[in-house]
C-alpha cells in the first residue's frame, strides 16, 4: 500500500446509488493523508454500494460494501462485490486518474444486465 518513501497514492472508486435504473462511477485520486480522508468518505457515504481503492497500477487494495447496498438487490450486490475491479467503466475511470490529468472522474455505470431497468406496469 505504500509507496517507496512510505506516501500513499490511491485512486479511490465508489459506485453510487443514483435510482434503481442508474448507478454512478466516481472515482478520486488521492496522496498521503488526503488519500484516507477521501476513502472515508466514500465508504461512508449514504448512497455509496461498492468502494474500492486501487493503487496507480490498478492493483485492488481494498474494498467493502457501503450503506447504499441496501438500496439495491443481494444479487447485485453480490455481482458487484466479485466483478467491480474488472468492470469497464471502472477501468476507464482508473485509467483516466491514473494519467495524473484528473482528481476526479464521474461515469455513468456500464454493465451488462445492471442495474436492471425498472418494470413498466399497465
Amino acid at each position: 500500500m505504500f509507496g517507496l518513501f512510505g506516501g500513499k497514492d490511491w485512486n479511490v472508486v465508489g459506485i453510487i446509488f443514483e435510482r434503481p435504473d442508474l448507478y454512478r462511477v466516481n472515482g478520486n485520486r488521492g496522496k498521503g493523508g488526503e488519500a484516507a480522508t477521501i476513502r472515508d468518505a466514500v465508504k461512508n457515504h449514504a448512497r455509496t454500494i461498492f468502494w474500492a481503492v486501487f493503487d496507480q497500477k490498478g492493483a485492488f487494495l481494498e474494498g467493502a460494501t457501503g450503506q447504499g447496498a441496501v438500496n439495491v438487490p443481494a444479487p447485485v450486490v453480490q455481482k458487484l462485490t466479485r466483478e467491480m475491479a474488472t468492470l469497464t467503466t471502472v477501468r476507464e475511470v482508473l485509467s483516466i486518474l491514473e494519467k495524473g490529468k484528473e482528481a476526479k472522474v464521474a461515469k455513468t455505470l456500464t454493465w451488462t444486465g445492471y442495474p436492471p431497468k425498472p418494470e413498466h406496469r399497465a
